[in-house]
C-alpha cells in the first residue's frame, strides 16, 4: 500500500489501471464461515482486540461499521516504537504489520464475533505475507492477542476453520501476544470514509463493507464510528 494521502492525477490513473488488471479473485471476496465454537467469556468494561489483514484502511473501515465497536484505530504492531512510521514500515523489514486496534463493548459484540468478521469479510487468511495487490510481511495476516483467553479462542477458531476446510487452502494467520500498538499517522485514520472515490478504496475496500452488511446484517451499522469523532467527544 505504497500510496500517499492525496493521490496525484497520474497516481490515481495508475491505481485505476492496476485495479482493472487484478485477477478475478480480489481482496474483497467474502467467505461464509461458521461462528467460533469457543468464545471469550462474558466480560464487563471496554475490551481490546488487535488484528492485521493487509492494508489497514479496509480493516479499519469494516470495523468502523460494526456495531459494538467503540473505536477502531489504524496503526502498527509487531515491531518497535522506533520503526513505527509508515515510510519505515513500508520497507517490510521492521517486523510491523499494518494493524487495527479495536476497542469494543463485549456486551454488544464478542471477541469471537470480531474474529468471524475478520476471517470472513475483512481479508483472505490463506494469503501469506500479502493481501490482494499488496505484497510484503507488513501486509501479513496476524492476530495480536491481549490475554491467554484471546489466544485460546483465536487458535481454536483457526483449527476449527481448517478442520472444516472452509477455505480452499490452509489459514496462514499468525497468533501471538501483543507487545505494543502504535497508532498510524493522522492521514491514515478514517481513510475509507474520507476517500470513498479513491480507486484503491473503491475496488478493494468498499466491497468489504458491503459484504459486512450482507453477511452480518445484525452487526452492521450504517454510520461509521470514526476516530476523529471519537477524539472530539473525549
Amino acid at each position: 500500500m505504497r500510496r500517499p494521502a492525496v493521490l496525484s492525477l497520474f497516481a490515481a490513473t495508475a491505481a485505476l489501471t492496476l485495479a482493472f488488471a487484478m485477477p478475478s479473485r480480489a481482496a474483497e471476496d467474502a467467505v461464509v464461515i461458521p461462528a467460533p465454537a469457543m468464545d471469550a467469556a462474558p466480560a464487563s468494561g471496554i475490551q481490546t482486540a488487535v488484528v492485521a489483514g493487509g492494508c489497514f484502511w479496509g480493516v479499519q473501515g469494516v470495523f468502523q461499521h460494526t456495531a459494538g465497536v467503540i473505536n477502531a484505530v489504524s496503526g502498527y504492531a509487531g515491531g518497535t516504537k522506533a520503526t513505527a512510521d509508515y515510510q519505515t514500515v513500508s520497507s517490510g523489514r521492521t517486523g510491523h504489520a499494518e494493524s487495527v486496534e479495536i476497542k469494543y463493548d463485549p456486551k454488544k459484540i464478542s471477541y469471537g464475533k470480531i474474529l468471524q468478521i475478520y476471517f470472513s469479510v475483512v481479508h483472505d487468511p490463506t494469503q501469506l505475507n500479502r493481501q490482494g495487490p499488496d505484497v510484503g510481511s507488513q501486509y501479513r495476516s496476524a492476530i495480536f492477542t491481549t490475554s491467554d483467553e484471546q489466544k485460546k479462542v483465536a487458535e481454536a477458531y483457526i483449527a476449527q476453520l481448517n478442520g472444516a476446510r472452509v477455505f480452499n487452502k490452509p489459514i496462514v494467520t499468525k497468533v501471538g501476544a501483543l507487545e505494543a500498538f502504535y497508532p498510524a499517522e493522522a492521514y491514515h485514520q478514517d481513510y475509507l470514509t474520507l476517500h470513498p472515490n479513491q480507486p484503491y478504496i473503491a475496488y478493494n475496500d468498499l466491497p468489504k463493507v458491503e459484504n459486512l452488511k450482507k453477511l452480518f446484517a445484525d452487526n452492521y451499522i450504517q454510520k461509521p464510528t470514526l476516530v476523529n469523532a471519537s477524539k472530539a467527544t473525549n
